[in-house]
């Protein structure tokens, strides 16, 4: 979620104060709405160095930089990416041909792990699935003078699995990133539920919970939690600002996993918000094994993996899940 925030250097702000100190003071003084928790003194300096913030319309990466009185400071983040810390359960991974899943001149699909990040995090230097990416293609052909290109298209959440899409040159990214927009793509993605963690009291037709019971849902959704570290979404309002979400689900088969029964459900997207998944099977009455964000039971993982990603006439690239 991008977020632009504005501070005025006004003649109560301590005189010839570093900028570093200037917006540290505005986070603790509350002055910008944020929880001074997730906002340390370390992570402010990193959003400064980072070229995130502005004084009077000039990009600052000085944290030592004086701020006079009468100016405006503009700081313009992800805030999500910005929440995002290193995870001690983070895997270590090197990208390998048996993490291509299909290949063209232009895209180039890939395995992604669970307990791996799709990208860098503005917190620091972490191991990513971008990186991993790119030093693959630079090792196949070691005569480029820079680094190859690899385009994000989408993301994943870090303990998802399966399936994600890169673009290998500038070219095709308005092609594709129109498809996603356009929610032009067959996005399919398989996710692990505790028979015993089902509220059938939220589950329609509960006494018929068995393979092929289906069901979708529709709702306007948006963030519902201002907790930088853990950001929790659920149902909203269109007029609070939440967004429209549908998935179709249907449970397919069980399976035990980690010991415990487990409904496997397909679940098609029609549109892709974060936490999607998550939210709709969590509100339905069906919370993800080891979601506990979102209700489910604790586990070694979040069971959710994404299965297929297809474009009729284009492409279909599957990718086997191994629970």
């Amino acid at each position: 979620m991008r977020q632009k925030i504005n501070i005025a250097v006004t003649e109560k702000t301590e005189l010839n104060e570093i900028l570093r100190q200037t917006l540290s003071d505005a986070v603790k003084n509350n002055g910008i709405n944020i929880d001074s928790k997730s906002f340390s003194n370390s992570k402010i300096r990193r959003l400064i160095v980072s070229g995130c913030v502005y004084v009077n319309g000039w990009q600052m990466k000085r944290p030592s930089f004086i701020v006079t009185k009468n100016s405006m400071i503009t700081v313009d983040f992800d805030r999500d990416r910005f929440s995002f810390e290193k995870h001690p359960d983070d895997i270590t991974f090197t990208m390998s041909d048996d993490d291509v899943l299909f290949e063209t001149d232009d895209l180039i699909f890939v395995n992604k792990p669970a307990f791996f990040p799709v990208e860098q995090t503005i917190t620091g230097k972490r191991a990513n699935l971008h990186d991993a990416l790119v030093d693959y293609l630079w090792k196949r052909n070691p005569s480029l003078r820079n680094p190859p290109y690899a385009g994000i298209m989408h993301r994943l959440d870090r303990e998802t699995s399966g399936v994600i899409l890169f673009t290998k040159n500038r070219a095709a990214n308005k092609e594709i990133s129109e498809m996603f927009q356009s929610h032009d793509f067959y996005k399919e993605y398989l996710a692990a539920v505790a028979v015993s963690s089902v509220k059938k009291s939220l589950a329609q037709n509960a006494s018929n919970l068995s393979v092929g019971y289906a069901f979708t849902v529709e709702k306007f959704m948006g963030r519902i939690s201002s907790k930088s570290s853990k950001g929790k979404w659920g149902s909203l309002s269109e007029k609070q600002g939440g967004q429209y979400s549908k998935t179709d689900f249907e449970i397919i088969g069980t399976k035990k996993i980690e010991g415990t029964e487990c409904f496997i459900i397909r679940c098609v997207l029609f549109t892709g918000r974060t936490h999607q998944i998550r939210v709709h099977l969590s509100e339905a009455g069906f919370p993800i094994f080891g979601d506990e964000l979102y209700g489910g039971k604790k586990a070694s993982r979040l069971y959710l993996h994404a299965q297929k990603l297809e474009k009729i006439g284009k492409f279909s690239v599957t990718c086997d899940c191994n629970w």
